[in-house]
């Protein structure tokens, strides 16, 4: 580990809830430095925002452009940036730092629209830099054992994968106004739910499987009168190889905060996990008793144990998950400075992984709108 990398975050302004997560999860591992911000749309707020978490105003900008142009040119320029803005802008700010080599992380799903992907995926192609996704919840270490095991061969051939991520917080009409640029077509994209938790759902089951979904069939509703994007959806999932999942992503199911959820079943065995409690992991080999698994704890994999922190019994959650993506990405980022390859046992989601996502959210769409027809993920 050498010095702390120069980051940069593009969005995260005052009072957004997921700037602070990332600013948190890049500040864990002490492997980032937070030195420069275009933190919001409007000057007043990105001013005020820069001052609010002690940037120094000379490395506080109004814009992203003009962020990347002038951070590119500084002998201490940032290094790497965090993009937390709406979907409609990750194109836009990735491109600006990919083109001047700056390595960029960028929260989920990768954009608005597939043909902004398309675009973002070709300058990641074309620039030296790394691109970063941050689909979270494959940080945790029971989900990056869960994956070994599957690997391994622990559960035979897999036949069933069941993913589920409901949350309750848009159940009401008036809960609108939580939800801003989430709702807006405009903003966030083709799908509501689908786009903000299903990607993650898909992503996770993707993640520990291994597996590569051929086609799905999707019935996505919008229950809140007036709501333009799905807040609801169920999805029947076909892999390559014979496997079969169902993914439900619910934003209007009362009683359920974070419910993310992963049941993997083969020939030989099966897992379950609940992101709510995320250090346990149920194993049960086919006619033997349900064991469990705990990080940090007896029976913990050297894949679990290489991103676990503190011992077992103390609990690590979702803020440590995040920070394993940027602990990650800083490992790729220092092997690049060192002209060295990125180590083979560093892992973080890619440019592929988003464009996967945005492909099942576009093949969930356009089944449903074809009342449930089986589709193909475009390619």
């Amino acid at each position: 580990m050498g010095r702390p990398i120069r980051l940069g975050m593009v969005g995260g302004g005052n009072d957004a809830f997921i700037g602070a997560v990332h600013r948190i999860a890049a500040r864990i591992d002490g492997r980032f430095q937070l030195v420069a911000g275009a933190l919001s749309s409007t000057a007043e707020k990105a001013q005020a925002s820069g001052a609010a978490i002690g940037l120094n105003p000379d490395r506080t900008y109004d814009d992203f452009k003009a962020m990347a142009i002038r951070e590119a040119r500084l002998k201490d320029g940032i290094e790497a940036v965090a993009i937390v803005t709406p979907n409609h802008v990750h194109y836009a700010a990735a491109r600006e730092f990919l083109k001047r080599g700056i390595h960029v992380i960028c929260d989920k799903p990768l954009t608005s629209t597939m043909a902004d992907a398309k675009k973002l995926e070709k300058a990641v192609a074309q620039s030296d830099a790394l691109f970063v996704l941050t689909h979270n919840y494959t940080g945790y270490p029971m989900m990056r054992q869960a994956r070994q095991m599957v690997a391994d061969g622990a559960l035979g051939n897999l036949r069933v994968v069941q993913v589920e991520y409901a949350q309750d917080w848009l159940t009401q009409a008036e809960d609108f106004k939580q939800a801003e640029w989430r709702t807006d077509p405009a903003r966030s994209g083709l799908g509501g739910s689908t786009g903000d938790i299903g990607t993650h759902a898909f992503n996770l089951a993707g993640f520990v499987t291994g597996l590569t979904v051929d086609s799905l069939c999707a019935d996505l509703q919008a229950f809140v009168p007036g709501r333009q994007l799905d807040d609801n959806a169920h999805v029947m999932l076909r892999y390559e190889g014979g496997a079969r999942g169902m993914l439900w992503c619910s934003q209007v199911a009362p009683g359920n905060e974070n419910g993310l959820g992963l049941r993997v079943y083969g020939d030989k065995g099966g897992i379950e996990w609940r992101q709510e409690n995320p250090n346990r992991l149920w194993f049960t080999p086919y006619g033997a008793p349900k064991q469990l698994l705990t990080r940090g704890g007896k029976g913990a994999m050297d894949v679990a144990e290489r991103v676990t922190r503190i011992p077992a019994g103390h609990p690590e959650g979702y803020l440590e998950g995040f920070a394993t993506i940027y602990r990650e990405a800083a490992d790729a980022i220092e092997a690049h400075r060192d002209g060295h390859d990125v180590p083979a046992d560093v892992t973080y989601p890619t440019i592929a992984d988003g464009m996967a996502g945005m492909r099942f959210v576009e093949a969930c769409v356009r089944s449903s709108k074809r009342d449930g027809a089986w589709v193909k993920l475009g390619s």
